[in-house]
């Protein structure tokens, strides 16, 4: 409460703080907090310069490919890493390849463990996402492409389908599982 709050408070409203203090310090306080973002591993390749350069028609194909990990670094820091893979293509020809893994260490503490689960693997890769986006843009540039901007990504609908995904695949028996079904010969 604020001060000067506090002293207009009721006996009654006195009971109810005492009982809420008491929930208050059952539950850890959830925190979160950005110890460190940073670039863990980087990589372009532009296999076919210069002459991909000299294509008249530039209309590369590009496949982005986005995966999260995370780890443990001791009981509250945890290191997430987003890696961005982006292949671009002008017909057969490889214009360039760049991966990235951009990482972050996060202070995570007093989540539940589904909360824990959806923080690792939605909320950071979505802070790490912009770091990302940019890096991306300035290597392309320097390759000598034109600009590239990576459009956003909603990492919590990812996050949702990944553990719809996960259930689907729980679901289903395992292949040659010993079913009622066999071989006929």
């Amino acid at each position: 409460m604020l001060p000067g709050i506090a002293e207009s408070a009721s006996q009654e409203h006195a009971g109810q703080d005492n009982n809420m203090a008491e929930n208050e310090q059952q539950v850890p306080d959830k925190q979160i907090a950005i110890q460190k973002i940073y670039i863990k591993d980087f990589s372009f390749e532009s296999p076919k310069s210069p002459q991909i350069f000299q294509s008249q028609d530039w209309a590369p194909k590009t496949d982005l490919n986005l995966r999260s990990a995370h780890t443990a670094v001791t009981d509250n820091e945890h290191e997430v890493v987003l890696t961005v893979t982006i292949e671009a293509k002008d017909g057969e020809n490889v214009a360039f390849l760049v991966e990235l893994q951009q990482a972050g260490l996060f202070h995570v503490a007093g989540y539940t463990d589904d909360e824990f689960k959806a923080i690792v693997g939605s909320f950071c890769p979505n802070i790490l996402f912009p770091y990302a986006r940019e890096s991306i843009a300035t290597i392309i540039a320097k390759g000598g492409f034109p600009e590239f901007i990576l459009q956003p990504i909603n990492f919590d609908a990812l996050y949702a389908q990944g553990l719809a995904q996960g259930k689907a695949e729980e679901a289903q028996p395992p292949e040659g599982g010993g079913g009622n079904g066999g071989s006929a010969h």
